[in-house]
């Protein structure tokens, strides 16, 4: 069986990331849409570490921490604000929350 080379990383990155766009696309749950979201910033990680290992160096590895370090901080106050939304509006779906403009 052969080795796993930068090209299937970068493929498997690039499935990642078009199906998180798509259901950032598609859905009207803002829960969805978050998880969407977060499936495209692992997509990226995923390509930085793919490049970081084909030029044999440590940047991208050191900048996947910092991407996953504000991740986790955008999960938490994302979160936050889907909760506080959900409780105001009683749902998650995006068409009903423009009642929040007014």
């Amino acid at each position: 069986m052969g080795e796993l080379s930068t090209n299937h990383f970068l493929f498997l990155s690039a499935a990642l990331f078009v199906i998180g766009m798509m259901g950032m696309l598609t859905r009207r749950n803002m829960l969805v849409i978050f998880m969407c979201i977060e499936l495209m910033v692992t997509a990226v990680s995923i390509s930085f570490v793919a490049f970081a290992n084909e030029t044999q160096t440590l940047k991208g590895q050191v900048f996947v921490l910092f991407v996953l370090a504000v991740a986790a901080a955008e999960a938490a106050v994302g979160l936050a604000i889907i909760v506080a939304l959900s409780r105001r509006g009683k749902t998650v779906d995006v068409d009903s929350m423009h009642e929040l403009r007014d």
